[in-house]
């Protein structure tokens, strides 16, 4: 006979149910472990990124740029006048001095013009020289006529003071005596209007020379200009120097103003450096500064700052402090640097690629053995062209990496194998 078993349906339910929540109780604190844990840190290759590590002590700042050696004195000879050049006389690279002829000019016109302004200047003197006999003659005929009357009137003078004596005696009549005082009188006027008119002749004489004196001062005027502008016909140097170049071409016309060659002195050469407008702000006048020539380092001294920007960079000018290296030349390209402070006791390190001065930036902080990077918030202060300021963030001995780390800016942390 078969015997009824009590049924477990119950007990199954109550073992599945307590089955089920702990799977999701599982399956939940396996996720939250898995929110908890930290994304894998990608592993970076330790050669190829570059670490500097923070030190503490005296930092130079200073800037650099690149340049060229260009002549401190530097001569651009202009045309003078409408002219044809002709020939050159000397070349591109060749030592002049300043009587040196570099090139000749043609202008018949202003030939003629030169020739015409001599004959007026020669035409001016002889007028001048006839002058001068008309006025010394016309001078000395008035003095003639002065003395003239001056012996007259001497003479009229003593014969009233004859007259004026027989009178007194008794001699003479009275009418005499009158009539030579009258005589006397009227000569001692035209002596004294004949002075007069030779006063007046002398002025006369020295105004007339004086004003053909002043067209013969502009005749020469004249002359003196056009002499020199057929002169400059001949194109010298003018100083001490190579002739660097020469724009012009023979049988070119050219007009008043046009360049015609550049004269420099190569011995006296001085450095313009370009300065990115963003560290230039610090650079000023008389700061130390070293120019690389490639063949040797010089040192110098700031002489000038552009006060305009060009292309994003400021122009400095370098004067040097002692001799300039062999093979020192114009247009030679050149790296200069100006030593703009030097810091004291200040936390720096290296300049890393990415990070202005007075920033804030985020660095890879290594850690004590090595093996990892972590990122770090670091503020910077004054920048160097290698090194920067520290203001916060880095403690003396930190290594951070300074090398461009942009690829993973999406971690915080990497590993260095």
């Amino acid at each position: 006979m078969d015997i009824a078993r009590p049924s477990n349906a119950r007990a199954k339910l109550i073992r599945r149910i307590i089955l089920g929540g702990v799977a999701v109780l599982f399956i939940g604190g396996v996720s939250f472990g898995l929110t908890r844990l930290r994304p894998a840190a990608p592993a970076v290759d330790r050669a190829t990124v570059w670490s500097d590590e923070v030190k503490r002590g005296p930092m130079l700042r200073d800037v650099r740029g690149l340049g060229t050696l260009v002549p401190e004195d530097i001569r651009w000879i202009p045309a003078q006048t409408d002219s044809r050049v002709e020939r050159w006389v000397l070349r591109p690279g060749a030592t002049v001095k300043p009587g040196s002829v570099i090139m000749e000019l043609s202008d018949p016109t202003l030939q003629r013009e030169a020739l015409d302004a001599e004959f007026q200047l020669k035409g001016a003197e002889a007028d001048l020289a006839n002058l001068k006999v008309q006025v010394d003659s016309d001078l000395m005929n008035q003095k003639a006529i002065e003395a003239g009357v001056r012996s007259d009137y001497e003479q009229a003078k003593i014969q009233h003071e004859v007259d004026a004596k027989l009178v007194a005696e008794g001699l003479a009549a009275d009418v005499t005596e009158r009539l030579s005082r009258v005589k006397e009188q009227q000569l001692a006027i035209r002596v004294q209007l004949e002075g007069e008119r030779t006063k007046v002749a002398v002025d006369s004489a020295k105004a007339r020379l004086a004003a053909q004196q002043a067209k013969i001062d502009e005749q020469n005027a004249l002359y003196q200009l056009k002499k020199s502008q057929v002169d400059a016909l001949h194109v010298r140097a003018g100083i001490d120097g190579v002739l660097q170049l020469v724009p012009v071409e023979v049988g070119q016309h050219v007009t008043p103003g046009t360049n015609l060659a550049r004269v420099a002195d190569p011995k006296k050469l001085k450095a313009e450096i370009k300065i990115a407008e963003t560290q230039a702000k610090d650079v000023v006048i008389g700061q130390t500064a070293s120019v690389d020539t490639r063949n040797g380092i010089v040192t110098g001294h700031v002489s000038r700052v552009d006060p305009s920007v060009q292309n994003g960079t400021v122009t400095v000018d370098v004067q040097f402090d002692g001799l300039l290296p062999d093979g020192a030349r114009p247009d030679l390209s050149v790296d200069g640097t100006v030593e703009l402070e030097n810091l004291k006791n200040v936390l720096y390190v290296g300049r890393p690629v990415h990070g202005a001065s007075q920033s804030t930036i985020s660095l890879f902080r290594l850690t004590p053995d090595g093996s990892e990077a972590l990122r770090t918030n670091v503020k910077l202060g004054r920048s160097s062209v290698n090194t920067v300021e520290i203001l916060d963030g880095l403690q003396v001995g930190d290594r951070v990496i300074l090398s461009d780390m942009s690829q993973w800016d999406n971690y915080d942390r990497i590993r260095l194998h």
